[in-house]
């Protein structure tokens, strides 16, 4: 049987200091005594389509549909925390994207029919442009960690140039995952 790889597709954040806010605003969230699981730094990315398990063969053909998608290098502004699915009931912390989601739609669309070509199902929760930060574990101190998303709601992370769309392996271990990535598209200016 062929090995299967847990993967999806996505644009990274390579900027030290829009990965060092963010790693503040972890730091305050933890301080609120929720039991939370946080993305470590080097895992914070733009998801812009997860694809589960994949066969080596279908990374050649994944690849060859993202290669055929047109976007020029841009920017993308990251302001604001909130929770999924809904303040009121946080399990998915993440920060906000402000700028560059006409861009990131535009990428999306065009992906989007290229996988269903190779068999994915279509993806039910459609595109929500965002950076998951941490995961909510339970309802611990619940009050507190409202509290703080709601004082970072406007919390400005800065701006981040986007220029090459990643086909990433996630391999899940007891400390968490590890990304890695297996091809990468950057357009030509």
């Amino acid at each position: 049987m062929p090995e299967s790889i847990r993967s999806f597709i996505a644009f990274d954040i390579d900027s030290e200091v829009v990965l060092r806010k963010m790693a503040d605003i972890q730091n305050l969230l933890i301080r609120t005594g929720a039991n939370l699981k946080l993305v470590k730094p080097e895992n914070i990315h733009m998801t812009m389509r997860f694809l589960g398990n994949i066969t080596p063969p279908m990374v050649e053909k994944i690849f060859e549909g993202m290669k055929k998608i047109k976007f020029a290098p841009f920017d993308v502004k990251l302001q604001g925390i909130n929770a999924f699915p809904h303040l009121r009931y946080p399990r998915v912390v993440w920060v906000g994207i402000v700028e560059g989601v006409d861009q990131m739609q535009s990428v999306f669309s065009q992906l989007e029919p290229r996988l269903r070509r190779l068999g994915f199902a279509p993806d039910s929760k459609g595109f929500s442009p965002h950076l998951t930060i941490a995961r909510v574990k339970s309802g611990r101190n619940k009050a507190e960690l409202i509290k703080c998303i709601t004082e970072n709601l406007n919390y400005e992370f800065g701006i981040v140039g986007v220029e090459c769309l990643r086909l990433k392996r996630s391999d899940l271990t007891p400390e968490g995952p590890i990304y890695s990535t297996i091809k990468e598209f950057c357009p030509k200016q």
